[in-house]
This record gives structure tokens, C-alpha cells and sequence, in this order.
């Protein structure tokens, strides 16, 4: 069985079911309460009563001692007003993260969600649940290391007023989930637990004897001849073993004629040292999180083994790849010629994860110039400038010409509002072209200039230009004879706090927008 900390989840229609120790309710009214169902007219009552000797109720969490139900524990998690301009469903996840983490203070390792049924938001329940859930996942290291603080809570109760409803909802909550465990435990790991091979054994291990094929290469001298940029980026680290690179393909095509081909690209640094442009003043901590966007392409992929979708085809690549420091780190100056045979001069080692992406995307470009219906994707958590931008919750993506006229941007927006996971849409101009258009004869395309990206104009929008140029998708624009939607989305902001555990963003969103829909 997977050590993945994930609770069983249990489908209920009695909240008095004496087989759990807590019952955490979420709504923004007890009011609500009324009319859903006649199992739930019990629980009014010890709420009304604490209401009447606690002005702090409907403010905050709060624990009732009742013998309304077995376990006397009756936990009121509310959501705060739902009503006003800026209110959005994510209310749902924060009372329920809130209200769980309560119970488990209070000593539930088996409580009850009554998840909330509300008409203006759809999918309250299962972003109720999500929500639930992201706050009990344990770190993969805790469940290796200190296997006795794992699970959190052992079996979590759903309750709906419908069985078949909350059924669906558990399968959905388990499919997604599994994918966030996978994003998490890649992307918040250690840098030396999440190394590049060690990335490989995870995947590999997680995939065995599923429908996702696993290809990997891991030869610096197929790096050097096929993916010249990554291979700059790889040259220091490939000189230990533990850290060497690795460049990990997978595959998946559901049942049916394929409709719909995907290809992402996940940038998976393992480890951010800036390179020869080395990060100093004490920012250097937290980069063994720059490889969220790999993690991200892992985890739908263990969402796609879960739920299998049918007609869609999802090819993904997780450029795994340590930036070290020493003397054999590539450094500014250099000109390397990309896979698409474009001339790139390093302006700063500091902007590797493009420069690992680029050549991986030409390689996905190559392939969907044959495949059905296809839509490329970049995901990475890239700039700074993206959470100065747009601030640390919200995943940004930019649109090329042939996915704007697909709306892909919108789309994602619109499915991350309904589900909790949102984007803000960013537009790639003519001047991050002409940022990136090489400043001498020597070089067609330069890499980056030499300021941070959050003291950058247009630092987070500009990068999806140099991945298109050196990858030569600006071959593939509306005005070519065989244009691509590509979009690239920069998750800097949306892919979690640090310290703390990663949100596994923006797969909710991608899966709901990709995946659920082919069921």
C-alpha cells in the first residue's frame, strides 16, 4: 500500500454515525442548516444555544461539548460573509482546513465533515474537502522518517444529503488529491531527498504498473547534443552523482479515439543556488521549492492514472536539474545554440529554469506538429516578479497568438474561480520580445538581463518570449501555415508559502479544466 498519509474517506448520510470522534460542520449560517436534510435539524440546536453566550461565534472556529452527537465533539468551522463583492469559494477551503485542525487539536483521528451545499458556489463541497485535505497531508519525509506522526487522522467522514453525490465526491477528492500528495512530496521536499535520481525513483516507483509510461535520460552527453541549455545548466551538478540531472519523460493516452493532445513541461530545479550568479544575502533559502512546476506535470499525471480520462493524450517532461556553484557552472557571457538552433547568450545563471525548459519545449514543439489537437504548456515556478505582480496565492498564465484564440487563459481563470485554484491572466507584449532580441551580432536571442526579475519591467510576462524564441515556437505563431497554442504559466506565487507545505497548485485547476470533463 502507497505510505501517502491520505486518510480513507468514508461516504456517511448520519452525522450521529458513532464510528467517528468529531463532527466539524462548515457553512456561513446555521441557518443553512435547515432544509438539507432532517439529519442535520439536530445539530441547530447546541449551536443556537452556544450562539446565545459567545458573541465570538460565527467569527471563529468553535468546539461544542454536546450529546447531540456520540463523540460529544461538535466542531463549527464558518466561512465568514459570502456575499460581497471579493468573497470567492476559497472561503469553503479555509473554514474547512481551520475547522479540521481543530479537531485534530481537540483529539479526532477519525471526525465527520458535514461538507456545505450552496447554490452560489457550486463546488463548495469538494473544495470543502480539498481543503480538508490539504491541511492533514504529512510531508514525505515525516512519513519515512517519523512514521509514528503519520496519518494525521486515520478516516475522515463526508457527509451529503445524497450517497451517490457524496460518493462522486470522495472518487473526485481521491483522484485530486493523490495527484497534490505527489506534487507535494516532489516539490517540498529536501534538495538532497528530492535530488534529480531521486526524483527518478519516486516517479518510477509511483507509475510501476500503471497506464503512465516513464522514460528517462540521464546521459550528460545525450544532454550536450539534444538539449544544449539544460545540458549548461546540468554541467556543474553532473559532476556528482547524487545531484546529476535528469530528464524524465511520461506518457499517458486514455481509452478512445484521442481528441486532445497535451504536452507540459515542468521546470524541476532541485536546488537554486543562482549558479556563478550566486543568490547572496540570505535569499538563497527555500529554493529546493523551484522545482514545483515538475512537480506539478507529476502530479497530473497520478491524477490522470487515477481517473483515467478517455480521448485525450498527456505527454509531460520534468526537467530535473540541481544550478550548483562551482567550476564547472556555466556563467554569463556564454553563447550556446539551442535545439531549434538559435543563438542564446547567458545573461544570468540566475535564470535557469527557462534555459532547462527551452530545449525540452522545442522537443515538445517537434511532436505536436503530428499530434491531435494540441496545446503545449510551460510550468514553473520562475520569477520573483510574479508574486510582486500578483502577490503569493495566485498562478499567473500568458497566452501566445494560437492559444488566445483558444481563450486558454480565460478558460483556466474561469475553472480556477469555480474550483478554488485561481490564475491571473497576463498578456506577452511585442516589448518581452524585444527585451529578449539579441543586442549584438553575436547572438540572436539573449537569455536575461542582469537585475532581478522583481526589479525587471514586465519581469514575470518577458521569460515566455525567450522560451518561445529559443525553442522556435515563433515559427508556430498565428501567422505561420502550422501555428501552436502554447501557454505558460509561472506558479512562483500559487505553489505555497515557505516555511510550510507546498498548495500543489495549479493542478485542481488544470485537472478540472483537462481531465474532468473526459470522465
Amino acid at each position: 500500500m502507497e505510505n501517502t498519509g491520505l486518510p480513507e474517506l468514508i461516504p456517511c448520510l448520519d452525522v450521529k454515525d458513532p464510528q467517528f470522534d468529531g463532527v466539524v460542520v462548515v457553512t456561513d449560517s446555521v441557518a443553512k442548516l435547515s432544509g438539507v436534510n432532517d439529519n442535520l435539524e439536530c445539530l441547530k440546536a447546541p449551536l443556537e444555544s452556544y450562539h446565545q453566550v459567545d458573541l465570538s461565534f460565527g467569527k471563529e472556529v468553535t468546539l461544542i461539548d454536546t450529546d447531540v452527537v456520540p463523540s460529544r465533539r461538535l466542531i463549527f468551522s464558518p466561512t465568514g460573509p459570502l456575499n460581497r463583492d471579493y468573497d470567492d469559494v476559497r472561503r469553503f477551503a479555509d473554514a474547512g482546513s481551520k475547522g479540521i485542525l481543530r479537531a485534530i487539536q481537540a483529539g479526532c483521528k477519525h471526525p465527520l465533515l458535514v461538507r456545505p451545499i450552496d447554490d452560489s458556489f457550486p463546488k463548495a463541497g469538494s473544495v470543502t474537502t480539498l481543503g480538508v485535505l490539504q491541511a492533514v497531508y504529512v510531508p514525505l519525509e515525516i512519513r519515512e522518517d517519523v512514521p509514528d506522526k503519520c496519518p494525521k487522522i486515520s478516516k475522515l467522514g463526508v457527509w451529503c444529503n445524497d450517497l451517490k453525490r457524496v460518493t462522486q465526491g470522495i472518487d473526485l477528492a481521491n483522484g485530486l488529491e493523490r495527484g497534490r500528495i505527489a506534487t507535494r512530496d516532489i516539490g517540498g521536499s529536501d534538495p538532497e531527498r528530492m535530488a534529480a535520481p531521486r526524483v527518478e525513483e519516486y516517479v518510477t516507483a509511483m507509475f510501476r504498473n500503471t497506464s503512465v509510461k516513464v522514460t528517462v535520460h540521464a546521459d550528460a552527453g545525450q544532454f550536450k547534443q539534444e538539449y544544449p541549455l539544460l545540458s549548461a545548466v546540468n554541467r556543474c551538478a553532473s559532476k556528482v552523482d547524487r545531484h546529476c540531472g535528469r530528464l524524465i519523460f511520461l506518457e499517458y493516452e486514455g481509452e478512445g479515439k484521442v481528441e486532445k493532445t497535451l504536452f507540459l513541461v515542468g521546470k524541476g530545479i532541485t536546488y537554486d543556488t543562482g549558479g556563478a550568479d550566486i543568490k547572496a544575502g540570505g535569499v538563497m533559502a527555500g529554493m529546493h521549492r523551484d522545482k514545483c512546476g515538475a512537480a506539478t506535470v507529476a502530479g497530473f499525471f497520478k491524477t490522470l492514472s487515477e481517473m483515467k480520462p478517455k480521448g485525450i493524450k498527456v505527454v509531460g517532461a520534468l526537467c530535473m536539474v540541481r544550478n550548483s556553484v562551482g567550476s564547472e557552472c556555466y556563467v554569463a557571457d556564454e553563447i550556446i545554440t539551442s535545439r531549434a538552433g538559435v543563438r542564446v547568450r547567458v545573461g544570468n545563471t540566475d535564470a535557469e529554469g527557462r534555459m532547462v525548459m527551452a530545449d525540452v519545449l522545442c522537443h515538445c514543439k517537434e511532436m505536436a506538429v503530428d499530434a491531435i489537437n494540441p496545446e503545449l504548456f510551460t510550468i514553473a515556478t520562475l520569477t520573483g516578479h510574479a508574486i510582486r505582480a500578483m502577490g503569493p496565492k495566485y498562478s499567473i498564465i500568458m497566452d501566445n497568438g494560437p492559444a488566445r484564440q483558444l481563450n486558454t487563459a480565460r478558460n483556466m481563470q474561469e475553472i480556477g474561480d469555480i474550483w478554488g485554484d485561481p490564475f491571473e491572466v497576463s498578456t506577452i507584449r511585442r516589448e518581452d520580445f524585444e527585451f529578449h532580441t539579441g543586442k549584438s551580432e553575436y547572438e540572436d536571442v539573449l537569455q536575461c538581463n542582469n537585475a532581478p526579475s522583481s526589479a525587471t519591467a514586465r519581469g514575470h510576462q518577458s521569460p515566455s518570449a525567450f522560451l518561445i524564441m529559443s525553442s522556435g515556437l515563433d515559427k508556430h505563431g498565428i501567422d505561420s501555415k502550422q501555428p501552436l497554442p502554447y501557454s505558460h504559466l509561472d506558479i512562483a506565487g500559487s505553489s505555497g508559502p515557505f516555511p510550510g507545505v507546498p498548495t500543489g497548485s495549479p493542478l485542481v485547476a488544470m485537472a478540472a479544466k483537462y481531465i474532468l470533463p473526459r470522465l
